[in-house]
């Protein structure tokens, strides 16, 4: 199964956010699992690394997102995925869109983010890091 994962399930993790560490850090984990095939965008990652200078330095927070590279796989953003957003007249905030279309161009099943309503014009299945948990786990 291919999931991906938002920028706030990334930063939780790498700034051990409770109580949402509990979950994201083992959807996270998911990336060892052959049963998953865990993505993220450059665009989430670059998200996850503003925050976590901000907590923890650029040092650590740049060996991190290193590491996440190393995990993860990459969704690819281009012209194609602008265009899609711009055309999607129920998406209004531009980050979402591109997020989501990156997902679809790379085949995920599914959204991985505490924010659930920001994804409201998904037609994927958009959950939160605990349900995702739930369903596919537990």
């Amino acid at each position: 199964m291919k999931i991906f994962l938002d920028a706030n399930i990334l930063i939780s993790v790498l700034n051990k956010e409770y109580p949402v560490f509990t979950y994201s850090s083992r959807v996270l984990s998911l990336a060892d699992h052959k049963r998953f095939r865990v993505y993220t965008s450059p665009l989430c990652l670059a998200i996850a690394f503003y925050f976590a200078e901000k907590k923890t330095g650029n040092a650590s927070a740049r060996h991190r997102i290193s590491l996440l590279a190393q995990k993860l796989y990459m969704t690819r953003m281009d012209s194609k995925t602008v265009t899609q957003v711009l055309e999607n007249k129920m998406i209004h905030d531009l980050e979402d869109g591109m997020q989501y279309y990156s997902a679809i161009d790379s085949g995920c099943q599914c959204i991985v983010t505490e924010n659930k309503s920001d994804f409201y014009f998904s037609k994927i299945e958009v959950l939160s890091s605990h349900d995702f948990l739930q369903h596919y786990l537990f």
